[in-house]
Parts: C-alpha cells; sequence; structure tokens
C-alpha cells in the first residue's frame, strides 16, 4: 500500500512546551513534579527523554498532549501543539486531536486492549472515529501496518484476541494502533522495557522504521540509554522534574557534560562472583506441562544449589514463567517429578501443605498488579506474617518494621498505600512480604525489568545482601544478561519450552555459544547508535548467505 501522507519538513517546529510546571499530590499535600521545563521537537524528529524513577519523564511525556494523570495538576508554562494552544482547548478538542494527531504507545500493552474485542477493530477503532476513511479501507491499511511492524501472519493474527498473542506482537500491534490514524506525533513511554532481548530488537527496529517511512515526530521515553542511542536524534536528562542536559544523540553518549548524565552512564557495573554449592535445595526430573492441549515444557530437568543463584533466561515464550508456575504449584506437571531437600513435592498447589507453600515464595514482574493497591504496605507485609506464623497486632507490627528495615526503608512508610509509592519502593515492599513466610526459595520473575538502571542496581544489591544475611536460594527469570551477569552463579537458557544448556556462569556466558545462546547474547543493546543498524544488516546478511547455500 504506498503511502498517500505528505513527509513533513523535519526543520519545522511541531511542539513547544514552555516553562512547564506540574504538582502531585501525595502526603496529604502538594509536591512539585516538573520545575520549569522546556521542550522542543520539529515534524520527524525523535527526542529521548531519560532519567531515573521519579524524573518526569512519563509527566512531561503525557504533558506534550495537553494532559495530567489523576493525582496531577498543570500549575504553570504553555504548551503549543502545530500552532494550537493544548491547555486552553476543550476537553472535546483534545480528544479529537489525540484520536488524529497525537498517539500514545504506553509500556504494558497487555492492559490497554480490551480483552472482549478482536485486534484489528482495537487497531482501526481510532482513525474509524475520525473519519479518516472508511472501514474497508483501514482493515487493509493495518494489515499493511502489521507487515511492516513483521507481524507473523498478517492477515489474519488481528482477528485473534488480546490474549492470544504474545506481548511482543501485542507492543507492536499497539504501534499500528498508534500509527492508524496517521499522528504528527507519538509519544512511546517504555514501550521496550518488559520484553526479552531478541523480541526487543524487532520491536525497536519495527518501531523505527515505521517512524521513518511516515516522517512522525516521536518522544521515545525509556530508561535504557542503549535503547534510546537507537532511536533518538536527541536526548534530554531529567532528574527531579528538571533538565540536566540535553543534546545530539551522538554527542551526548561520546561526551555527557553533567556529573549525574556521567553517573547514570556508568550504572550496572554490578557484577558477582559465582560461587559453585554442593547441596541441591530444589530438582526437576524430565518435566513435562500443557496449557490444556498444548504442549508448553518437554522433559525439563534443571537442578538449583541451595543458597545460590540460578538465572533462567530465554525470549518471549521459551517457558521460563511457565517453569515457575510448574515451582510453584499453580500449573500441574504431566509428567516427571519435583523434589525439594529430596522429597517429591505434590503437583498441585492446593494439595501441598503450610510449611511447603511458606517454603517457595515468588516476587512477580508488575509491583502494580503483584499488591492489592487498596492496603497499606502494613496490610500487604502483614498477612503472610498471620498466615504463616501466627503473629497478630503488635508483634505482627513489630515484624514488619524489621522487615522495612532489611528492604532500606523506615516504619514512616507502614500506613502508606502503593499510590504513594515508587516503582522500586513498591517492588522493595514485595520482596518484604516474600520474606515475610521466612522462605527458603523465592523465585524472582522479571523483577528489575520495569525498573530504571539506578533503581535496578539498588534491587540487585539489596537482594544480593538478604541472601548473604539469610542464605535465601534464588531463581532468577530474567531475559536482561546484564541482570545476569549482575546476580547469577548459574545460568539455564531455555528455549521452547526446553532447556538448551545449564551451567555455571563463566561457562555460559564465555565462547563457544549455542546457535541461540549466542542470538541471546549478540541481542543485548549497545552503548552505540550504530548497534541495531550493524545487528540488522549482519543477520540480513547470514539468512542471505543461507538461501544461497541452499
Amino acid at each position: 500500500m504506498t503511502n498517500t501522507f505528505y513527509k513533513k519538513n523535519q526543520s519545522e517546529l511541531l511542539l513547544e512546551m514552555k516553562d512547564i510546571q506540574i504538582d502531585g499530590f501525595a502526603d496529604n499535600r502538594w509536591h512539585k513534579i516538573i520545575k520549569g521545563m522546556n521542550l522542543k521537537l520539529n515534524k520527524g524528529e525523535v527526542l529521548g527523554l531519560i532519567g531515573e524513577s521519579g524524573a518526569g519523564k512519563s509527566t512531561m511525556g503525557k504533558a506534550a498532549m495537553g494532559y495530567t494523570q489523576p493525582g496531577c495538576k498543570l500549575v504553570g508554562g504553555s504548551i503549543s501543539f502545530d500552532g494550537i494552544d493544548l491547555i486552553n482547548i476543550s476537553d472535546q478538542e483534545k480528544r479529537n486531536i489525540w484520536s488524529t494527531k497525537i498517539a500514545y504507545v504506553a509500556q504494558s500493552a497487555a492492559a490497554s486492549f480490551n480483552p472482549a474485542h478482536k485486534l484489528i477493530f482495537q487497531t482501526i477503532e481510532a482513525a474509524k472515529k475520525s473519519k479518516i476513511n472508511n472501514e474497508k479501507f483501514l482493515i487493509k491499511d493495518a494489515i499493511q501496518l502489521y507487515k511492516n511492524l513483521q507481524l507473523p501472519d498478517s492477515e489474519t493474527i488481528g482477528y485473534r484476541y488480546p490474549h492470544q498473542v504474545s506481548g511482543g506482537q501485542l507492543q507492536r500491534i499497539m504501534t499500528a494502533m498508534a500509527i492508524s490514524p496517521r499522528p504528527e506525533l507519538i509519544i512511546f513511554d517504555e514501550p521496550t522495557t518488559a520484553l526479552d532481548v531478541t523480541t526487543q530488537v524487532e520491536v525497536l527496529a519495527a518501531i523505527r522504521d515505521i517512524v521513518d517511512e511516515f516522517n512522525t515526530a516521536a518522544i521515545y521515553i525509556t530508561h535504557d540509554l542503549a535503547v534510546v542511542a537507537q532511536m533518538a536524534d536527541r536526548i534530554k536528562v531529567l532528574q527531579y522534574g528538571e533538565e540536566v542536559e540535553e543534546a545530539e544523540t551522538r554527542n551526548m553518549l561520546s561526551n555527557p557534560k553533567e556529573k549525574y548524565t556521567k553517573s547514570l552512564w556508568s550504572v550496572r557495573s554490578l557484577t558477582k562472583p559465582e560461587e559453585k554449592s554442593l547441596d541441591t535445595i530444589l530438582s526437576l526430573e524430565n518435566v513435562n506441562a500443557s496449557y490444556g492441549k498444548s504442549k508448553v515444557l518437554f522433559n525439563v530437568s534443571v537442578k538449583i544449589p541451595k543458597g545460590k543463584t540460578v538465572a533462567i533466561v530465554g525470549e518471549s515464550g521459551s517457558g521460563k514463567t511457565t517453569l515457575a508456575k510448574v515451582i510453584t504449584g499453580l500449573l500441574p506437571q504431566t509428567d516427571g517429578n519435583i523434589n525439594y531437600n529430596g522429597k517429591t513435592l505434590p503437583s498441585r498447589l492446593e494439595k501441598r501443605n503450610k510449611e511447603q507453600l511458606r517454603k517457595i515464595q515468588m516476587i512477580f514482574q508488575m509491583p502494580d498488579t503483584a499488591i492489592n493497591p487498596r492496603q497499606t504496605v502494613e496490610e500487604i507485609i502483614g498477612r503472610p506474617i498471620e498466615f504463616y506464623h501466627g503473629l497478630k497486632k503488635d508483634e505482627r507490627k513489630s515484624r514488619v518494621i524489621e522487615l522495612l528495615k532489611m528492604i532500606e526503608l523506615d516504619e514512616n512508610y507502614l500506613y502508606r498505600f502503593p499510590l504513594e509509592l515508587s516503582g522500586g519502593q513498591k517492588q522493595r515492599v514485595c520482596i518484604a512480604r516474600a520474606l515475610a513466610a521466612n522462605p527458603e526459595l523465592i523465585i524472582c520473575d522479571e523483577v528489575t525489568s520495569a525498573l530504571d538502571q539506578i533503581v535496578q542496581e539498588e534491587i540487585l544489591k539489596l537482594l544480593q545482601k538478604l541472601q548473604k544475611e539469610l542464605g535465601v536460594t534464588y531463581i532468577f527469570i530474567t531475559h536482561d544478561i546484564a541482570t545476569v551477569k549482575a546476580i547469577s552463579d548459574e545460568i539455564v537458557v531455555m528455549y521452547k519450552g526446553k532447556v538448551v544448556e545449564q551451567g555455571m556462569k563463566s561457562e555460559i556466558l564465555n565462547p563457544p555459544f549455542p546457535e541461540y545462546t549466542n542470538l541471546l547474547l549478540s541481542s543485548v543493546p549497545e552503548m552505540d547508535p550504530n548497534w541495531l543498524t550493524d545487528l540488522l544488516n549482519k543477520r540480513n546478511n547470514l539468512k542471505y548467505k543461507k538461501e544461497i547455500n541452499q
């Protein structure tokens, strides 16, 4: 399908935000979130916004639409989009602009789709409401966008429901939804944070190609410096709601001026020397598992050493989280055995006794959905204390305070609700909740993937400290190779429900690599603006050579 939309002049100003001031309400008072920030974006240009959690990246990105989330208010400044004053127009006029000229791509695609409607009709909804063209044309256009985004079965994938596609596929369909009405500006808010490295490469390449094809301006919000290096023409660094510095991407990467920016560049230097253990706390022998009639684990055999950390890595759909569900009894295996300290574990959760449940705990990827927003921190951590240990009232509260100290929070957090916590603080509360049971084994399922790099490092250091103090064993499910290097003793590589290899970290991360392990390692973004282009060219050349040889 040929693009009938005109190419824009990249020197023409599209968005100008002057002296933006936004307040947020917490602890029964208003706080300054954005403190007089400026932003300019030309048509067809991509601006990267980076900074740690609480820097104001998402707040500023949403403000570019003339929007502030609940609990926030714009108290000063001006926003001009394509000559339109976004502050003083009506809500209806804003909604008309959001459905045609400005689009937003969220971090969590799964939470952004209606589970009751097919994807193709959600993709074209904004364009259809705006009467850009008739439904038949828009469906054809959406299918072409799916092809451009390298989605499999592009002719038919749109007729599936959200739960019938993978996370990476859903993220690309959300990008197609944003592109469908041909907006002049797309705000990408951490669109690849929760994706495995191989899927991330596909999504980044697809986003970059489609933004280039339609000459769309974009604000790309991320905490991953290597990712923003592949996407942005310019980078703006934020901290505590203020601009630290801004520069063209190559200049920023090669010569950051400010101390804070340099500190962002140097994070994730954490490494852990591997340690071997002769004792096994958990072993899986020839485990198979299925979702209905679909087999998802194939003869998986894994040994988890006591008091150490085993990282399980693999792309989306490799079976990492499914394996965690089998270990916890949430998904009973169809064949094979799970032995805990030499004794067979019942396959079903409901058949395990309280002591077996206590010993194995799990920390989930998204703290926002893992904790009850209506409970205080004291209630969240206190419930497992009461359930497993029978402590109540003052004893329970004292134990919660002890756990808060372990996770480096004080008792001032006792009666706060999740809404009043940062992403890193919420994940610390989830860690404390797991520790409340006094477990021997904790499964960490992508617990740092949604956090900025500075907070990630804090959480990893905390987990290491707790392991040293308590002797707890970790199974660490992750797609982040930097995390694997930082925290693991041993590594299990999974692919399509099978174990590709298992061994000490030094063995797995040193060549020669099996083909799939090599694919994972080569997909880790580097702080080089040419990295993605070079990687794609290399892979395309390899495919071409294979086709010639065949």
